[in-house]
């Protein structure tokens, strides 16, 4: 009987989360340990993902499935060469999370680690699922630990950010429900049988104008997620109000999560109308660069610098994503990661700043280097990684994306150039009113370096930096299966968009029946033998 990898990877903060329930609250270190040793075990249990991963097949890895409501709804999950360093990438970050927030977190620690277990079980869920129901229910669970992280242990404004953030993600998430029951409803009446497994979905050919509709009603749930710009306002706000755990998982991971519902969903399901709309797509995406890059210029609180930089380069992650080629989406996929190591320790580096100073205003800083070199050094790391210095992870991830950028549209190329530009303007000039010159304010003066904590936290995402810039293909490799495989599908469908166009009254979708009649009939013959 094989081991159920991805549903222990998947369940076991689950788990840790029921098993704090019965722990007495006023055991506030015993629960941190717990949480530790649970955050770090659910670690080292998806490294067998990576070192069992077989790099050469595009199929999905690991799958489990098995009846659960019916009518179609399955317990059906695995994953691929895009799925696989996401889900690596989050199991990585909760521990150092927990670390993060041992002393930062005072009130309500219990409550606390319950709901960071509960979000990590949300976000490897939709990660791993492959069936639509499961996704959609896993994507609307961790809008519910994210509200209590930010709306308990936020800031002044947390409930003005939470309900901003519920509000935005509400509104996307319900206009992809009923395009998930339109898609449903077609698959019945073509078929006769119910069916949200991703992969036969894939294999519906739609008229070009029903996906128009279903392509927006997807894509503006994921648009809102990334968030891209005209949809990123209540990124910002939920960033500075929550907690540093919170920013960290927020824009580490959950950011990434509607970027993977393009590649995942919009892609190979409505890909005539994702070439429709590739041309606005791209303007926006620049759009978003820019303007992310320029209001990160002009913040006086160095958190909020930090989350419009967000905007900039998660712009610049889509832009190479809707270039669909090699280059462009491997690019994405490998810059989603850097950013999530990236951003996720600026903001650890400010939330440090912070629990010294209990402001985060860049003029009550100066001359921090001074008093904490070793913290001045882990922090010009984290900034140079995030510019996309040669030697660290995010110089290799935004070349690839320029690269594919620059194959599919020169012009909107060198408009996303001025993401590093801007980068180095905003994040150095930052540095250098921070941390150098002289100290200006006396409080500063009694700031303690690095403890051994926060050098364990901070050390791992260091040397993941310097591993993903000088030696890539550790991580490149097992991707490129996988994103071939995606092109190929969009391709695919491609030809046939194009002999629907040719009908006067083109149906509203064609199902590849042959292939599933071939496939049903090689089942029967198989078990007849």
């Amino acid at each position: 009987m094989e081991i159920p990898i991805l549903s222990i990877v998947t369940f076991l903060p689950l788990a840790g989360a029921l098993l704090f329930i019965f722990v007495n609250r006023d055991k506030e270190n015993l629960l941190r340990y717990l949480a530790l040793i649970i955050s770090i075990a659910t670690f080292i249990v998806s490294l067998y993902l990576y070192f069992n991963f077989n790099a050469q097949t595009p199929d999905p890895q690991f799958v489990e499935k098995g009846p659960w409501i019916g009518y179609g709804i399955n317990y059906h999950i695995g994953i691929d060469g895009i799925s696989l360093y996401l889900i690596l990438l989050t199991t990585f970050l909760m521990p150092i999370v927990i670390l993060s927030s041992w002393t930062y977190i005072q009130k309500r620690v219990k409550e606390y680690l319950i709901f960071m277990f509960l979000l990590q079980t949300g976000i490897v869920g939709v990660f791993v699922s492959l069936n639509l129901f499961l996704f959609y229910v896993f994507w609307e669970a961790m809008l519910i630990p994210m509200y209590f992280l930010i709306g308990i242990w936020g800031g002044k404004r947390k409930i003005y950010a939470t309900v901003k953030f519920v509000l935005f993600t509400m509104l996307g998430s319900l206009l992809m429900l009923v395009a998930i029951f339109y898609l449903y409803n077609l698959f019945y009446k073509a078929t006769g049988t119910y069916s949200l497994n991703i992969f036969d979905y894939y294999r519906m050919i739609l008229n070009p104008s029903v996906q128009v509709w279903l392509f927006l009603a997807f894509g503006l749930a994921f648009a809102i997620k990334i968030p891209m710009f005209p949809f990123h306002t209540w990124l910002p706000d939920a960033h500075v109000e929550a907690p540093t755990g919170g920013s960290v998982v927020l824009a580490a991971v959950l950011l990434k999560l509607g970027a993977y519902g393009f590649l995942r969903f919009a892609f190979p399901m409505f890909p005539d109308a994702l070439q429709k709309f590739l041309p606005i797509l791209g303007v926006l995406c620049v759009i978003g660069i820019i303007y992310g890059g320029l209001m990160a210029l002009i913040q006086k609180d160095v958190k909020s610098l930090v989350a419009y930089s967000s905007v900039s380069h998660m712009g610049l992650i889509m832009l190479a994503i809707f270039a669909l080629n090699m280059e462009g989406i491997v690019g994405g996929i490998y810059q989603m990661l850097n950013h999530g190591l990236s951003t996720g320790a600026l903001f650890l580096c400010v939330g440090i700043l912070y629990e010294r100073s209990h402001t985060r205003m860049i003029k009550d800083f100066g001359g921090v280097s001074k008093q904490m070199p070793i913290f001045s050094a882990f922090f010009m790391v984290c900034i140079l990684s995030s510019v996309g210095l040669p030697g660290l992870n995010g110089f290799v991830g935004e070349i690839l994306c320029l690269f594919g950028v620059f194959k599919a549209n020169k012009i909107l190329a060198i408009l996303a150039v001025t993401t590093i530009i801007l980068a180095a303007a905003y994040l150095l000039w930052m540095f250098q009113r921070v941390m150098q010159g002289p100290i200006t304010n006396d409080r500063v003066r009694s700031f303690k370096d690095l403890n051994l904590r926060e050098i364990i936290f901070l050390t791992p995402i260091v040397i993941l930096m310097f591993w993903m810039g000088i030696y890539p293909q550790t991580f490149l490799r097992k991707m490129d299966v996988s994103v071939a495989n995606l092109l190929n599908q969009v391709n695919r469908k491609e030809v046939i968009f194009t002999k629907v166009k040719k009908e006067n009254n083109p149906p509203s979708y064609i199902l590849m029946e042959k292939e599933i009649k071939k496939d049903s009939t090689a089942k029967e013959d198989k078990e007849s033998q």
